[in-house]
């Protein structure tokens, strides 16, 4: 699953794509902090619409990435968040930390 990035005004968004589970979790972290650190955006925007599945791994994910936005003094948001996801999200609480929005 790779990540396509865009940079544009100072914010990088990366566009996840295919299922984010236990399988992809790991190499999906490593390419999110590659990307943040090699770019260091004032704010980083996940897209999520290209994502068909996801299981808790995906809350690890955002959540290690939101981390380490964090420790870089930037922002992050997540958008276009298919129905799935957004009830594992929501189940977990995490658009209470992390500022989502759905499809």
């Amino acid at each position: 699953m790779p990540i396509q990035a865009k940079e544009e005004n100072g914010a990088l968004t990366v566009f996840l794509s295919g299922d984010i589970d236990h399988a992809s979790a790991r190499s999906m972290m490593l390419a999110l902090d590659k990307e943040v650190a090699r770019r260091a955006p004032g704010l980083l925007r996940v897209d999520m619409s290209g994502v068909t599945f996801m299981d808790s791994s995906g809350i690890a994910v955002l959540l290690r990435t939101w981390r380490r936005v964090q420790e870089a003094d930037a922002a992050m948001e997540v958008t276009a968040v298919p129905r799935q996801p957004w009830k594992v999200f929501a189940t977990a609480g995490l658009p209470k930390i992390i500022p989502m929005s759905t499809l």
